[in-house]
């Protein structure tokens, strides 16, 4: 049964606030470098405040080369020095806070840019050792057996050399192989988007450990949630499969599914873990950050402690069909984790406005099949 808008009754801020989101670079320049910055969007604070707006949502301002305008991040913990300092943003956070405005960031979990310290070092060395602590923090695969002379001569596939031979048929969202070959390592790394941002290994614990530090360093400074980009691409197919090819194609899907690298199960694993741990801090608008409990989800196994709950969102960019995302709002069965309330608080598809809700292999509609040469990597032997 369709619950009325009467009948609903919110418990949190999210749930009917007005979220405005503010992209750095182009919305007020107070420096005349032609780049708005940190500073400039403080200057805007009672504009915000007088339409109504209950928090904003700020696109990426960490370190960064700018491959991909921010999101391909070299440093989760620190400010790019084209948007300000970290003095800046402190000072940002106070004053929207005063105005009893909440802050979002913006943050990039699934891939770093190739000039992250971490990637440098990870692609420094295949073995583990003083100098690689690493090795196995990005997705790196060997090449493709090789076919050989003698498989040629049998009408077998032709030989290629090693960095022609990709590990499977992965396709980038923005067009082409999602591999690259590093010579160093004589492997291939894992990309999702450009090839200047390899994809973190989810899988590997150290990389969450990592991930969620940066997460707390932001918490504890009084931020008021995240916005994660790309959440249902965090895990991929431990056995790196290939992805089939589509048979409706013709009819307007992409060229190749994509059911080994995005929305594997274990994903809603992470938005459980993303949300205990936010769980941990309470509401940052009151001018602090107190930690709620030392084991949020120990605390949360009890219904009764529900009222803990944090003020503190979640929203995940998730392109699904409906089906499929409300599964990361979560379910009762993770309630010791979730408290039986939404994983992900408000996952935040873009397409669902337009009724596609993004494609039923889960890739984003057509833009996985763009790129020139996209209909011989889909055919390739």
């Amino acid at each position: 049964m369709d619950m009325a808008d009467d009948e609903f009754e919110a418990t949190q801020w999210w749930q009917t606030g007005v979220i405005y989101q503010v992209y750095p670079r182009s919305f007020q320049d107070t420096d005349g470098d032609g780049v708005g910055d940190l500073r400039g969007i403080a200057a805007r604070l009672d504009y915000l405040v007088g339409l109504g707006v209950d928090a904003i949502w700020i696109s990426p301002f960490y370190p960064s080369p700018m491959k991909d305008f921010g999101y391909d991040v070299s440093d989760y913990t620190g400010v790019d020095p084209l948007f300000g300092t970290m003095e800046d943003f402190d000072a940002l956070l106070a004053a929207a806070h005063a105005r009893g405005l909440r802050v979002i960031l913006d943050f990039v979990p699934n891939h770093t840019s190739d000039e992250h310290p971490w990637f440098v070092e990870s692609r420094s060395s295949r073995t583990n050792g003083p100098g690689n602590t690493k090795r196995d923090w990005y997705l790196w695969r060997d090449a493709a057996p090789a076919g050989g002379e003698s498989a040629a001569s049998a009408g077998g596939a032709e030989w290629k050399p090693a960095r022609e031979r990709f590990p499977n048929h992965w396709m980038s969202q923005f067009g082409g192989p999602a591999w690259t070959w590093d010579e160093r390592r004589e492997q291939f790394y894992l990309h999702s988007f450009l090839k200047e941002q390899p994809d973190l290994n989810w899988r590997n614990p150290e990389v969450r450990a990592a991930i969620y530090a940066a997460m707390r360093f932001w918490l504890e400074r009084g931020v008021d949630g995240f916005r994660m980009d790309v959440m249902w691409l965090l895990i991929k197919d431990k056995e790196f499969r290939d992805n089939p090819k589509n048979a409706t194609h013709d009819d307007g899907g992409t060229q190749v599914m994509q059911p080994h690298n995005a929305d594997q199960p274990e994903t809603l694993e992470i938005v459980a873990e993303m949300r205990a741990l936010m769980d941990a801090y309470g509401d940052g608008l009151g001018g602090s950050s107190p930690r709620l409990e030392a084991d949020s989800s120990a605390a949360l196994r009890n219904d009764s402690q529900k009222s803990k709950r944090s003020s503190r969102v979640l929203i995940g960019e998730i392109y699904l069909p409906l089906a499929r995302l409300v599964r990361y709002y979560g379910t009762p069965q993770r309630a010791s984790a979730l408290a039986g309330d939404p994983g992900c608080g408000a996952p935040g598809s873009f397409c669902c406005g337009s009724g596609g809700g993004g494609s039923a292999d889960g890739g984003w509609g057509d833009v996985a099949g763009e790129g020139a040469g996209v209909e011989d990597w889909a055919d390739r032997d």
